[in-house]
């Protein structure tokens, strides 16, 4: 079995177990977290965080986790209306008034961040992602394909600027500096948006799955011409410097699990972790107050979307690209989170379950 640092209660020994098995099974590195109240009950990592498996995956390494970035995006947006700053009833346009363009003046902020908006493709280059003024300016001259509210279609790379310019409209600030400012800053989290030179030698590049090179770029069963990872974004495009230094509120998020559980953790605790109350309660329950219920267009597949976070029972959250996860359940107060860069192909991948899962029966036997 393979070797796995890190600390767990006896009680979770399944979690270590199953990343043991990712590893086993010929993966070359991740890190699993799972928090309950709030507390680490599992922390670990295995592996390398280089594909000829020379660099040992250290506590510190971090990965780009691309669409459980959307999760931390959605975050903000959750803060700034907890605090009165932002009306997730209001049209998007009260606080971007050139979004109105195109017959837009009747999408709301909800619909941004429940992928109802109408708005799911990016038809710009590659480098334009890196261009934040280019980036928004071409989304607010655009016109919406649907309805707004009416359906729901994955905005894999469009929603985090979409949500990231009102939360740059309404506080001055990225969503990058906001975030780091007003919720991993106060609670200590290893999470960035916008990663700057001095955390470059603690990033495990993305590696494509099996037989594939860097040019791997996913597409979504229902839509192919698009993206999860985005349209024409490649596995070789998330490993440059551009995207590591650019703002791409809905992919290019960088952190490890214990990071990204600690910052959920937030939701699943009732607004507050380690003595820092960034939410009230009514403020985390907006996350999974269900928007849509349906076949997302872009997905191909039936979705329950809240207010940025994909709905799952009684439970919620988002994965990315490549495998990373995270997944909040307010009733054990639990999170779970594991990031990797070994991508496996889409079908093929259930790690991120045989995690979650594993975490359960080790929840059983602490509640027993």
């Amino acid at each position: 079995m393979a070797d796995i640092q890190g600390s767990y209660d006896d009680l979770f020994t399944a979690v270590p177990n199953a990343l043991a098995a990712t590893l086993d099974a010929g993966d070359v590195g991740g890190s699993v977290a799972v928090l309950v109240d709030g507390e680490p009950v599992v922390d670990v990592w295995g592996g390398f965080a280089d594909a000829d498996r020379t660099i040992p995956w250290e506590r510190d390494t971090i990965v780009n986790v691309w669409s459980v970035t959307k999760t931390m995006t959605a975050l903000c947006a959750l803060v700034l209306a907890d605090r009165g700053e932002l009306d997730i009833d209001a049209p998007v346009s009260r606080y971007w008034p050139e979004f109105a363009a195109g017959g837009k003046e009747k999408v709301l902020v909800r619909h941004l961040l429940a992928h109802t908006a109408g708005l799911p493709d990016w038809d710009g280059s590659v480098e334009e992602l890196y261009d934040w003024p280019s980036a928004t300016a071409r989304l607010a001259a655009r016109e919406g394909r649907w309805e707004p509210g009416t359906a729901a279609g994955y905005h894999s790379l469009t929603q985090g600027f979409l949500v990231g310019e009102v939360v740059r409209r309404i506080t001055g600030r990225s969503v990058g500096e906001f975030l780091a400012e007003e919720v991993t800053g106060p609670l200590g989290a290893d999470f960035h948006i916008g990663l700057s030179p001095e955390h470059d030698h603690r990033v495990a590049p993305a590696i494509p799955p099996a037989g594939r090179d860097e040019d791997y770029a996913a597409s979504a069963p229902g839509n192919p011409a698009g993206s999860e990872a985005g349209n024409g974004v490649s596995v070789r495009d998330g490993n440059s410097l551009a995207w590591r230094r650019a703002q791409i509120p809905a992919a290019s998020g960088f952190g490890n699990a214990r990071s990204v559980a600690l910052v959920q953790s937030l939701l699943a605790c009732g607004g507050e972790v380690h003595g820092v109350r960034l939410l009230s309660r009514a403020g985390c329950d907006r996350a999974s107050e269900e928007q849509f219920d349906g076949d997302d267009r872009v997905l191909g597949m039936p979705m329950r979307w809240g207010l940025g976070y994909g709905l799952f029972g009684s439970t919620y959250g988002w994965g990315g690209w490549g495998g990373s996860l995270v997944m909040i359940d307010p009733d054990s107060r639990m999170v779970v989170a594991y990031v990797t860069h070994q991508m496996r192909e889409p079908a093929d991948d259930t790690r991120g379950l045989d995690i979650v899962m594993s975490a359960y029966e080790g929840l059983q036997g602490l509640r027993a």
